[in-house]
């Protein structure tokens, strides 16, 4: 039996996600979407393309969740951006409440895959899909250290003129503007970033990652980023479906670990066919322990309102 992933929201993250997935060729993908016809109609247009790309993929759009029935892997990227008008918490409980309910459906049809949340604010989402989908915590992570890290990558490299598959680094915390990107386990080819720039100069780039994605909202102007996203989310399912081992920052349900506990919170982990294999607790300096603190607080806080959110509604 072929692997099956199912990526719920068919919108530019989503149907980026099923494009990457698709054309990797080892699992077949279904596409959920509430929007008739949206998820058929780009199902379609990637099956289309498969004797181009060469991959047998079965790939199927759907309104209903039969189809996703024994899923090895979920993606969820559905909710809504925050529009002129909503407040903040507005946006925090619809969102809840699409997590929650995409989550419990699709579980009660996989019981047994491992889910990957991406929808935002990511952190706080992840909790939701624990809650509804009563999964152990290791099959219920989310998508964002690798997307921080990927464009803290690319500005390292583009700064020195080098190749990013030369510039490793870790970016850690909550997806948001107290993210941690670490410049003690930031190298290039080995070499330590230190060496090789200024503080103040890493320090901008440091700032740049942490407004990446306002960077490019702001370019975009009616959008947000899928290109980056949907590749991370990509090589987080590549570790999982190849049971690869792969060490990679996701955002993981700590017990204790850096001193934070029942929280997510984005940290090194290792990914394997049964979701989170192992919480990698890596040395940090000082100023990167209290950053990271700092950050899981501004997780906490979203927790905190989530659960007044749901006193309030019942």
């Amino acid at each position: 039996m072929r692997t099956k992933i199912t990526v719920i929201g068919a919108g530019n993250v989503g149907a980026t996600t099923a494009q990457r997935l698709a054309e990797r060729g080892y699992a077949d993908i279904v596409l959920v979407d509430i929007i008739k016809g949206m998820p058929q109609g780009k199902a379609l247009d990637l099956f289309e393309a498969s004797p181009v790309v060469g991959v047998d993929a079965q790939i199927t759009g759907t309104n209903s969740y039969g189809a996703t029935r024994n899923s090895d892997v979920v993606v969820i990227t559905s909710g809504i951006a925050r529009r002129p008008g909503m407040s903040r918490d507005d946006l925090l409980a619809i969102n809840m409440g699409i997590v929650a309910e995409v989550t419990e459906k699709v579980v009660a049809r996989s019981p047994k895959a491992v889910i990957i949340v991406v929808s935002n604010p990511l952190d706080a989402m992840c909790h939701v899909a624990l809650k509804a989908s009563k999964l152990p915590a290791k099959r219920v992570l989310g998508m964002a250290g690798i997307l921080d890290t990927a464009r803290y990558r690319s500005f390292v490299a583009e700064a020195l003129d080098v190749s990013v598959a030369d510039v490793n680094a870790y970016v850690l915390g909550g997806h948001g503007d107290t993210m941690v990107p670490l410049a003690s386990y930031t190298t290039v080819a080995g070499i330590p970033v230190a060496e090789l720039m200024p503080r103040k100069q890493l320090d901008q780039i440091i700032q740049r990652t942490r407004d990446g994605g306002a960077e490019i909202v702001g370019l975009l102007k009616t959008g947000s980023a899928f290109y980056a996203p949907s590749a991370a989310v990509a090589e987080m399912v590549d570790a999982i479906v190849l049971d690869k081992k792969r060490i990679l920052p996701c955002a993981a349900f700590l017990t204790g670990q850096y001193g934070i506990k029942n929280l997510y919170v984005g940290v090194p982990v290792k990914l394997g066919a049964g979701g989170i294999e192992q919480i990698m607790e890596i040395k940090l300096t000082a100023d990167e322990k209290r950053a990271l603190r700092k950050s899981a607080g501004s997780v906490n806080s979203l927790v905190k309102d989530m659960a007044r959110l749901e006193r309030q509604a019942g």
